[in-house]
């Protein structure tokens, strides 16, 4: 349902060694219509060359576009077994795992993944990433990750078991801390004159809220606002970069204890129009607020000095 995130379309696309496309591998992607919403029609056509994966992104990434709910996932996984039943339908899961009341499998996607770093890992996983669904498809994952024939069976655990464990316990009220912050993020700036997305009462599918800023200066100082309130590198201010996998440079504002936790308070976005940056996470809505009250004073002050 439109472009996956930047840095996938290296992995699928690109020219480098070991991408998808060196495989043999042909990729075919659905543009979403003018209002966001998924061009069934188009997918129909699509499902008609029988394809042997159907991925599916939860989250938008940096497009300015809402999160796949999960009735709406429900009714994708519906078309796609309907028009192509042998289809594998895969779900990257990631920034919305325990944001609904069910997961991607229980609407009958084949195969989920993400991120321990992000929700499910409670802001203790200090790394790691997950795989659930069909036993046989679980199986070839880890067959890809270790070697064929080994699979679960072998791997590094880094002496993290009661992090991951206590993270995944955890993560249901971080998420729902997160959850609360945004909603506070999107009504705030919305009130600001600001275009944001989703609206603090609109349904959500994950943690991240999107806010319009419109300039690149005003995109700085949001992030360098999350950044000074952050309880990990206050004093760091961030600044646009190149990343491998993008095309534009990327601001980052992750004061955060586990390097590139994005259930910790964080703000980034690509220095590109419309100049949105993307707030997720937030291990509590205090903090969240804290932040976000000083991305708001940070930004008008440069609306006012405008």
């Amino acid at each position: 349902q439109g472009k996956p995130y930047d840095t996938l379309e290296t992995i699928i696309t690109g020219e480098a060694s070991g991408s998808l496309r060196e495989w043999g591998i042909r990729y075919i992607q659905v543009e979403l219509l003018p209002d966001g919403r998924v061009d069934e029609e188009a997918v129909v056509r699509a499902l008609g060359r029988r394809p042997g994966v159907v991925l599916l992104q939860r989250s938008g990434g940096y497009s300015w576009r809402r999160g796949l709910v999960m009735e709406d996932l429900k009714a994708l996984v519906a078309l796609v077994k309907e028009h192509s039943p042998e289809t594998v339908v895969v779900v990257d899961n990631c920034y919305g795992e325990f944001v609904e009341a069910v997961e991607p499998p229980a609407v009958g996607a084949d195969l989920c993944a993400g991120s321990l770093i992000k929700n499910p890992g409670g802001g203790l996983a200090p790394t790691g990433g997950y795989v659930v669904g069909r036993r046989e498809l679980v199986a070839m994952a880890a067959n890809r990750l270790t070697a064929p024939g080994l699979g679960r069976a072998v791997g590094p655990t880094l002496e993290c078991q009661r992090l991951f464990l206590q993270g995944f316990f955890l993560a249901p009220h971080f998420v729902a801390e997160a959850l609360k912050g945004a909603v506070f993020a999107a009504y705030l700036f919305e009130r600001l004159g600001f275009a944001v997305l989703p609206r603090f009462n609109e349904p959500r599918s994950d943690i991240v809220q999107g806010v319009s800023l419109g300039s690149p200066e005003k995109l700085l100082a949001f992030c360098r606002a999350i950044q000074a309130a952050s309880p990990v590198d206050a004093h760091v201010s961030p600044e646009g970069g190149s990343l491998p996998g993008y095309r534009d440079p990327v601001v980052m504002a992750a004061g955060t204890f586990v390097q590139g936790a994005s259930l910790e308070l964080t703000a980034d976005a690509p220095l590109r129009e419309p100049y949105a940056v993307y707030l997720q996470g937030g291990l509590s809505k205090e903090h969240v607020i804290l932040g976000v009250l000083e991305a708001a004073r940070a930004v008008c002050e440069i609306r006012g000095g405008g």
